[in-house]
């Protein structure tokens, strides 16, 4: 279908959380509707939207509630009509949209992998025992267990300025970020190494910009239709479908990577208990139109591995 063409009169408006990150996010999908057709960037309104995991700061996000703490409230707004699109780190995303959303539009993937920060290592090999990394991530402190159980790990969270401020301030030696928020920051005078993902697995669609529609809209479906990328959206369901099937969320220890080369889709999976004790890994090659059948098997085939009862 033609899509009808959004005005300055009747701005298309694109919701997003309001940290630095996010916002930059928000703006390149901007940038790349208004170039698909040929808008003037005042055809689009950015919509900031303040969502439950950016105002407690103060706890773990496992203690505040397991899923959607960062898109519950943009797609609260997104059903009620009050923006048009909302737009999402994947890996933030529960695998289930509420009823009558839908996402499928996803632009090209940037760098998966986590990055190494510190003022004073260029890596983990390089850290004493006993010293100390900040992280909020419950994969990343079991994967860092698993393999350096001699460091010790603090919680640590807040967006990459709080970050920065913290190892300044001696919080913690190291922390890890994702290179894929820094380059879109353009953060190069961050002292950050990229870490290999046979290293430490990155979480399910790190690194992928999501965005959100309501399913009856059919004219912003075709509008998107125009910046999706779709090597990143069958990479997505490979490593989304895995997800469902072990029925994770953001604040479960998951790693997952699909990559696409010479007409094979790779997905890699990794599931963790939280001290980093016991680990399971899978890997698995094959066609791309078989990336969900796949992601389902991978997640039967580690559930079987790890023993009834191992998510509770």
């Amino acid at each position: 279908m033609t899509a009808k063409l959004p005005t300055p009169a009747a701005a298309f408006r694109i919701g997003t959380r309001g940290s630095p990150l996010a916002l930059a996010q928000a703006h390149e999908t901007r940038a790349r509707l208004s170039k698909a057709f040929g808008l003037a960037f005042d055809a689009f309104e950015i919509v900031v939207i303040k969502v439950t995991g950016d105002q407690i700061l103060d706890k773990p996000l496992r203690e505040i509630d397991g899923k959607g703490l960062f898109t519950r409230e943009i797609e609260e707004a997104l059903l009620a009509g009050d923006i048009d699109i909302a737009v999402h780190s994947t890996k933030d995303m529960p695998v289930a949209q509420p009823d009558g959303l839908v996402m499928e539009t996803f632009l090209p993937r940037e760098d998966v992998r986590d990055a190494f920060v510190s003022l004073k290592y260029k890596g983990l090999a390089e850290m004493p025992q006993g010293a100390v990394v900040g992280t909020s991530s419950t994969r990343r402190r079991a994967q860092l267990a698993a393999k350096f159980p001699h460091l010790e790990v603090v919680e640590f969270r807040g967006n990459v300025q709080t970050r920065l401020k913290k190892l300044a301030d001696g919080v913690a030696d190291a922390t890890f970020l994702a290179t894929a928020g820094l380059k879109r920051l353009g953060m190069d005078d961050v002292p950050y190494h990229p870490i290999a993902p046979e290293d430490m697995l990155p979480a399910i669609a790190q690194g992928a910009i999501g965005i959100e529609r309501r399913l009856d809209d059919t004219n912003t479906a075709a509008l998107l239709a125009a910046i999706h990328h779709a090597e990143t959206g069958h990479r997505l369901m490979a490593e989304r479908s895995l997800l469902a099937g072990l029925d994770g969320s953001c604040e479960t220890p998951i790693g997952g990577l699909a990559e696409i080369s010479d007409g094979q889709l790779r997905l890699r999976g990794e599931i963790l208990n939280d001290d980093g004790s016991q680990v399971w890994t899978a890997d698995e090659t094959g066609p791309i139109d078989g990336a969900v059948q796949m992601g389902r098997d991978m997640a039967a085939k580690l559930l079987a591995q790890a023993g009834p009862g191992f998510f509770n």
